[in-house]
């Protein structure tokens, strides 16, 4: 099977024989790139676990250095006296009467902030 230039270019530059620690194989990756997109690197680890066991399971969770992209929004619904607080505390949209009944509503806010002094009833979805 032929390859291109640049697969034979990428191949001739590290030997395969040879076992790279994480931060070399990563400079090796980077250097070898040639795509004109964000590549992606795909990482097999060979952990000798069994899954079948509950005590061998391999969980966990990472958080992404730059989140998931996506912007939070934040809508306060108050009463008028602490619309200017709420403001300042880094609110976007600040409300009050009809706030769920607009047609809007409460869509597209991932956390809506009611004030429990604004309605006693009202609990935070924090």
């Amino acid at each position: 099977m032929k390859h291109g230039k640049k697969y034979t270019d990428a191949v001739k530059s590290y030997d395969r024989s040879v076992q790279y620690d994480t931060a070399e194989a990563m400079d090796i990756c980077v250097k070898t790139g040639k795509a004109k997109f964000d590549e992606t690197v795909e990482a097999h680890i060979k952990l000798g676990v069994d899954g079948r066991h509950a005590d061998q399971q391999v969980r966990g969770a990472i958080i992404l250095p730059n989140g998931t992209g996506k912007t939070v929004r934040i809508l306060a619904i108050c009463k008028e006296e602490n619309m200017d607080a709420a403001k300042e505390a880094g609110a976007d949209f600040v409300g009050a009467d009809g706030a769920e009944d607009s047609d809007r509503g409460l869509d597209g806010f991932r956390r809506p902030h009611h004030n429990t002094r604004y309605d006693g009833s009202c609990r935070s979805s924090r």
